[in-house]
């Protein structure tokens, strides 16, 4: 070896040295130590072959602390990479800490559950398994969520009492497994609310690094997280781990979460996250029982549209799919079963009933400026009216139509998504002929479509699409100047923001339904806020319901659900209202 190269050699290995002794040390307390006189719980080991991840299987343990009476339902905290955690001297301990801290009351009588990630086995012996770790861990979307709800909660629970309530539920995990530890609670808030991350992968190996962006725009949801990381922790092709925990810090506090955090500086491992465990525990359950809440803020864009405290509301169930709520200049609701063929109407008293019983499965509905309720059907490819004693009158057919619009002129606009086409009709006046025309052709599936407030712009969603298209309202009404202008979030695992019905408020912002939930865009185009949907369907569409139009109501699937909100909605058929400027 040259000389030159001894010394590059050497001091290589040099700053490794130093870096290594500047890394903090941090001792175990005693929390973290066998006490005497302290109960000791017991872990068991068991096997699992999954059905969410077919055919992996994988190694659980499982701690019951002395403590645990069968006749009362225990908490629950769940543990990635579980065979890590289970040791008695290693890097976390988790069965003393339990042990410890139950004894002490300081947190409830909890049952821990270790989990490893899932291992497909090889087909022969010259074939290597595939290794489920990040597919399972650095994923968005609940699939890991519905692995411990659907298959190992219910089969611990076969011999255990396990509380139900999410506020009895945690869930650890470090690097890949912390990220599953916040999904998991992200996705399902109704089933884990406090999560305690170290090193956390929230970097682009799965689209982690969403995440940040997501919780600035997204309604809070009630969730306690205790971050941990250290500046020595890696820096890789998929991003900087400590700034991607810092991130997330940031973002968290801009949502106004219940949020903590443990800064060194250390590198990628446990020898940070393992001796703070006991007082991150005291944090996570403190005020135990009290329930976890929903955060309120006034720094997000969606907090000026939701009321704090303000939840969706059912209002109608027992159907087949809804779609196409409607509202007239009463601010009375329409909205119709499709399967069923029946359109219904909410009264004044909030009960539904059925204004027209066959309506050719129309789907779209909207009011004119004559006070009728429009409507159009795939099915029986007609645009119909109907007048407010529910005799029905054809307008148009021939087109075999999704949703529909109209302006306060009465002229119609419709997507035809079989045919990635959309139309303008223009309704014969005095006994005149009725006129159509295709205005535009090509996008791939032309969905919900609204006008912007002063009428002069018609949004067109793009159900497999990523964008809302824009277009200029011409003189005539044909449409000019196309861009796919507003930009869509779109759910892990999709290839399509699965965009339906759109409204907009008299501030201008579009409201989508889509399988992120209500994406709401500001007039430069730009998602600011996100709400989730009321229940795990498809969102179909939404409207601004009540007398003031500030009751945000939504279809989605087999129900029919509103929310008073801070926004005022616009009715297509009334006069143009122009709203303020948006900040580019």
């Amino acid at each position: 070896m040259s000389a030159p190269s001894s010394i590059r050699l050497a001091a290589a290995l040099l700053l490794l040295a130093v870096t290594l002794r500047a890394e903090t040390e941090h001792p175990f307390g005693a929390d973290s130590q066998i006490q005497p006189g302290v109960p000791r719980g017991q872990v068991t080991q068991f096997s699992w072959t999954s059905k969410v991840f077919p055919g992996t299987v994988r190694d659980y343990w499982v701690y019951v602390p002395a403590q645990y009476r069968q006749e009362k339902p225990a908490c629950v905290m769940v543990f990635q990479d579980g065979g890590g955690y289970i040791g008695t001297n290693g890097q976390w301990r988790v069965p003393v800490v339990f042990d410890n801290l139950i004894h002490q009351k300081a947190m409830p009588v909890t049952i821990g559950i270790f989990i490893n990630p899932g291992v497909l086995p090889s087909s022969d012996t010259n074939a290597l398994p595939r290794y489920n770790r990040s597919f399972e861990y650095d994923a968005l979307g609940d699939r890991y969520a519905r692995f411990l709800l659907e298959e190992i909660l219910p089969e611990v629970g076969r011999q255990y009492n396990l509380s139900p309530d999410p506020n009895d539920r945690a869930i650890c995990g470090s690097s890949s497994g912390a990220i599953a530890a916040w999904t998991v609670a992200w996705e399902r808030p109704d089933a884990f609310r406090r999560v305690y991350s170290t090193i956390g992968t929230f970097v682009g190996l799965r689209g982690g690094n969403q995440y940040p962006v997501l919780i600035r725009k997204t309604e809070p949801k009630p969730i306690r997280v205790f971050l941990q990381d250290g500046s020595n922790d890696q820096n890789i092709y998929g991003g900087n781990w400590w700034i991607a925990n810092q991130d997330m810090l940031s973002a968290l506090e801009f949502a106004g979460y219940d949020v903590n955090h443990a800064w060194g500086d250390g590198g990628h491992s446990g020898r940070h996250g393992g001796p703070i465990l006991p007082e991150v525990l005291r944090w996570l359950w403190r005020d135990h029982p009290q329930p976890i809440k929903r955060p309120t803020n006034s720094r997000q864009p969606v907090m000026e549209v939701l009321i704090p405290g303000e939840e969706w509301q059912l209002l109608g169930e027992g159907y087949k799919f809804t779609e196409g709520p409607a509202v007239n200049a009463a601010g009375e609701l329409y909205f119709v079963d499709i399967p069923n063929s029946r359109i219904h109407k909410v009264g004044a008293d909030g009960r539904v009933g059925v204004f027209v019983a066959d309506c050719g499965k129309a789907s779209g509905l909207v009011f004119g400026p004559d006070g009728r309720l429009y409507g159009c059907s795939g099915t029986t490819k007609k645009i119909y009216a109907w007048d407010s004693a529910g005799k029905e009158t054809v307008i148009a057919e021939g087109i075999d139509s999704n949703d529909l619009t109209l302006n306060r002129h009465g002229w119609i606009y419709v997507t035809e998504p079989s045919e990635k086409r959309l139309w303008l009709i223009k309704p014969g006046v005095d006994g005149g002929e009725t006129q159509k025309q295709i205005v535009d052709t090509g996008i791939t599936r032309p969905n919900g479509l609204c006008f912007s407030p002063d009428q002069s712009l018609l949004m067109v969603a793009d159900t497999f699409g990523q964008f809302v298209w824009s277009f200029q309202v011409q003189a005539d009404g044909t449409l000019a100047q196309k861009e796919p202008f507003h930009d869509l979030h779109i759910v892990d695992g999709r290839t399509d923001s699965g965009a339906d019905g759109l409204k907009v408020d008299t501030q201008g912002r579009l409201y989508v339904a889509s399988s992120a939930g209500i994406q709401i865009c500001d007039q430069a185009g730009r998602v600011i806020g996100i709400i989730p949907k009321p229940q795990n369907a498809w969102l179909a569409n939404l409207a601004f319901a009540g007398h003031d139009f500030d009751q945000l109501v939504v279809t989605c699937g087999d129900k029919v659900y509103r929310r008073k909100v801070k926004a005022k909605g616009v009715l297509p058929f009334q006069m143009p209202v122009k709203p303020p400027a948006p900040r580019l």
